[in-house]
């Protein structure tokens, strides 16, 4: 993190006697892989921004075992799992915020059978909170007008039936949000979902992420909008392999919002 942005962790509340509004479920993705950083730090410069009290675990936060156990090792994802809750509920946290969709439907929908009870949201369910509530104050930024299609993360639509906080999210930054064929209820995995992003490629004519791809170029954007790190890779190289890299650019929605005019 970059000295301007003021992250805090768990452990540092803890040790005043105090409790954040909310704990940042940063993730694997949004902690060491250099692209999906960057969604990590316009988040935290946006929260930082509106005063919104925050913490991380830091080094105590491992991976939540959704990789595993979409591959099909329950055993280790139940390991995984139970030393984040029993970190969690040492702390006595009660809301999470993650910018990963998978991460989000694990700790939402799999962690209470195994002891984990907490209030879990995406980040762009979270900002539309803070939207709504007015503390957030979002108009218009330097993609004022661009052509920007959404592409919904599995784990955030379809699995868990939000389409409209991050469209809405969107629409704030007055840009023209153009909708792909797949889209929300019928919308297309990046290729990533499923474990598959640690995976080589199964034999087929074209890989799923090309595919995806090529649907979002039909409707000429300027930016791909992502709400999930690894939709974000896929992405990003489908438009690579398109060599259309310095035509559409792949952002997440947290990304578009840091260059508003009010943050």
């Amino acid at each position: 993190m970059s000295k301007s942005l003021h992250v805090p962790t768990m452990a540092s509340y803890a040790a005043e006697g105090k409790q954040p509004e909310v704990l940042f479920w940063v993730g694997c993705a949004g902690s060491f892989d250099d692209r999906a950083k960057k969604i990590t730090k316009a988040f935290v410069k946006i929260l930082n921004n509106i005063g919104v009290k925050f913490a991380v675990l830091g080094t105590e936060e491992s991976c939540t075992g959704d990789p595993a156990k979409r591959a099909g090792n329950e055993f280790l994802y139940q390991m995984q799992a139970m030393t984040n809750i029993e970190v969690l509920n040492a702390y006595e946290v009660k809301n999470i915020v993650t910018a990963c969709p998978h991460c989000f439907n694990t700790i939402k929908n799999e962690y209470p059978e195994l002891g984990g009870n907490y209030e879990v949201l995406h980040h762009t369910q979270f900002l539309k909170q803070l939207l709504d509530s007015g503390r957030l104050k979002v108009e218009g930024g330097q993609f004022e007008g661009k052509r920007i299609t959404f592409h919904d993360p599995c784990y955030l639509g379809r699995a868990n039936d939000e389409y409209e906080a991050p469209r809405e999210l969107l629409r704030k930054l007055d840009v023209e949000l153009v909708e792909m064929k797949s889209c929300k209820k019928k919308g297309l995995c990046c290729g990533a979902g499923g474990g598959q992003m640690f995976k080589d490629a199964e034999k087929g004519e074209k890989e799923v992420n090309i595919h995806r791809t090529e649907e979002a170029m039909e409707v000429n954007p300027d930016v791909v909008a992502a709400g999930c790190p690894f939709c974000n890779t896929m992405m990003t190289d489908g438009v690579k392999n398109k060599e259309k890299s310095a035509d559409i650019q792949v952002l997440d929605v947290v990304e578009l919002l840091a260059n508003a005019k009010d943050l």
